[in-house]
This record gives structure tokens, C-alpha cells and sequence, in this order.
């Protein structure tokens, strides 16, 4: 089938933004991306992800529709850039809590329990600080500045005219695409604003391959490997659209469960320690939502699942365009 090319302007060059353009654009339309920071991604909730491609573990919490299209959006991260690192992840708990552990598992699939000797294994560093582990082999991560830096250098190699420090409503384009996150409130009544916080921090003293999550009693502990030593320790999901600053209580859980998976995380440089705001749908299920006839798309609420699902939300954006069967996460003329 012949596809119609369009002109296409999308608003937001975040994570599900910069995937809609690279797509929109390799499938022959005509693309324009539109940000109002002067800066790449200076503010965009995306670049504080920790890339967590993690199906298995995000469905303990998320609706039982969201596994399909996370493990659709590992296999496409994966076809698409070759700095994903496929190393799997592991969920660990302090002995107190291996009945958390237990609970974790009866809740997902995915993965094999480990004990303290083959975790050795996976991780020398934690040889002798957990008694077993759950080992996600599938799962994958990748540095968030890193992936975004390549999704918008895909962009431009895809012949999409990228403009930045501008604000734009679309008019003159065949279809809009909506990208713009909270900022997005005012035409989706239902957006709420869900605060994140996370740690930058920097170590020669530990070193780890994978992702851990330590299973915590009050936040989703995760402490992810990026580059030269650093980790991103994250991150607190609170009910907030307040931007500003960490807070000492949100500090010393991460900092110091960091330090409870290894001692040696004490000695870390702080190199950031900074908050966002997540766009989110009270059901926390990324959505297109389409109006004025299909002229104008909403791609939001992604919540904890921006980098898992914005190919899977990118193709079902350029399917409905094309006139093909569109996924479930595409709602027309929704609310």
C-alpha cells in the first residue's frame, strides 16, 4: 500500500516526541519537531529516566495490558540503537524483607531466583551482601542522555527539520502530534503531574553491570551503571507537580539505599540531585488520543513507561495515520 505523505509538526522533543518524529519521518511524511527549551532535552522529565528497559518488573504494578507493548518496546530499542545494554537486571531485598522478594516474584514473570553464590557471579561487588536475587535475564537499560542524544540524531538523519526555543500551535500542517507532556494539561483535563526525584553519583569503589532494584518499604529503589563510574539512584513516585528542589527526606532514602546495597556507595560524589515531573493519566497508562478528526494527536502520560512504550506509541501513531488497525493505546476522540 501506498502511503500518503503528510506534514507532520510535533510539539515536544522528549522521549515520546523524538521517537514520533523518527518514525513519522522513516515512514516517508514530512516532519517537523518543535521544542520551546533553546536547549536539547533542558526540560524534558526524560532525561532524569533511568532507562530501565525492565517488562517484567514494570508489570508487578502496571495494568496486565502494558507487558505486551513493554516487551514490543525492549525488542525495538534494541533493533534500533546498539548501545542498549542487554545485561538483564536483578531485584534484590535485605533479609528482613526476602518476604517482599517472595511476593515479587509470585507477582512477575521473567526471571529465575539466584542464590548468594551465582549472584557472586553476576555481581562480584555483592559477593556476600544478599542471600539470593531474582535475575531478569531480558531486560536492559541504556543512559538516558546517551539514548536521547541518538534518538535526535536519528531525527536529523531522517530529514526532520528540528527547531528549538520556539513554541508552536501547528497550524499549517496536515496533523499535529502532541508531545509536550504536563504542559499539555489545559487540552487533557485528566493529565496529573507525578513527582520524581533522583541521585547522580560517582564511584571507583563499586562496580556493577546490571540494574539492581532493592526492594524498600517506603519507594522503588533502583540504582542503575552508566558510564565512567556514575549510577542514577532513583526514584520517588510522589503525588506532585512541585518542581523545586529535593527534599532532605527524599535525599537520605536514596543516598542511603545506595549505601544499605553497598557500603562503599558512602564515599560516592553527589554529582546531581534534581526533580521532575511526569505527565500521567489516572489509570498510568500512555495513551495517543486523537481529536479534530485525526488533525490533532495527543502522545502522553507516560509516566514510568516513556522509554518503554515510545516505539510502541510512535507506531501506533503511524499506523492510525496510514488507515492500518491502531493498538489499544490509541483512543480516538478521547478525553
Amino acid at each position: 500500500m501506498t502511503v500518503q505523505t503528510r506534514s507532520i509538526t510535533i510539539l515536544g522533543a522528549g522521549i515520546l516526541g523524538l521517537w514520533q518524529a523518527v518514525t513519522l519521518a522513516r515512514a516517508g511524511h514530512r516532519v517537523r519537531l518543535v521544542e520551546a527549551s533553546a536547549e536539547p532535552f533542558a526540560d524534558c522529565a526524560s532525561i532524569l529516566a533511568g532507562v530501565m528497559l525492565a517488562p517484567e518488573r514494570e508489570a508487578e504494578t502496571a495494568p496486565a495490558m502494558l507487558r505486551k507493548y513493554s516487551l514490543e518496546g525492549v525488542a525495538a530499542w534494541r533493533d534500533f540503537y546498539p548501545d542498549v545494554r542487554a545485561n538483564g537486571s536483578l531485584v534484590i531485598a535485605a533479609a528482613r524483607d526476602l518476604d517482599e522478594l517472595d511476593r515479587f516474584s509470585a507477582r512477575t514473570e521473567g526471571h529465575r531466583r539466584v542464590s548468594g553464590a551465582e549472584l557472586a557471579q553476576l555481581e562480584p561487588d555483592l559477593a556476600g551482601r544478599f542471600g539470593t536475587a531474582l535475575f531478569f535475564a531480558e531486560e536492559a537499560h541504556a543512559p538516558a542522555p546517551a539514548a536521547l542524544a541518538f534518538l535526535l540524531s536519528a531525527a536529523q538523519e531522517a530529514g526532520v527539520e528540528i527547531v528549538f526555543g520556539e513554541t508552536s500551535s501547528g497550524d499549517g500542517a496536515d496533523i499535529v502530534v502532541d508531545c509536550r507532556g504536563i504542559a499539555a494539561r489545559d487540552d487533557l483535563p485528566t493529565l496529573r503531574g507525578v513527582r520524581g526525584e533522583r541521585a547522580l553519583i560517582r564511584t571507583r569503589e563499586v562496580s556493577l553491570n546490571r540494574p539492581l532494584q532493592l526492594l524498600h518499604p517506603r519507594l522503588p529503589l533502583y540504582i542503575v551503571p552508566w558510564d565512567d563510574g556514575v549510577y542514577m539512584v532513583g526514584a520517588t513516585v510522589i503525588e506532585s507537580e512541585e518542581r523545586g528542589p529535593v527534599s532532605v527526606r527524599s535525599a537520605l532514602e536514596l543516598l542511603g539505599g545506595a549505601y544499605a546495597v553497598h557500603p562503599a556507595f558512602a564515599e560516592a560524589e553527589i554529582l546531581d540531585l534534581c526533580a521532575g515531573v511526569r505527565p500521567a493519566f489516572p489509570d498510568n497508562v500512555p495513551r495517543a488520543v486523537v481529536r479534530e478528526g485525526g488533525r490533532r494527536i495527543f502522545v502522553n502520560g507516560a509516566y514510568r513507561h516513556g522509554f518503554l512504550l515510545g516505539p510502541v506509541l510512535a507506531r501506533t501513531v503511524a499506523d492510525y495515520i496510514e488507515g492500518k488497525p491502531a493498538s489499544e493505546l490509541l483512543v480516538e476522540h478521547g478525553g
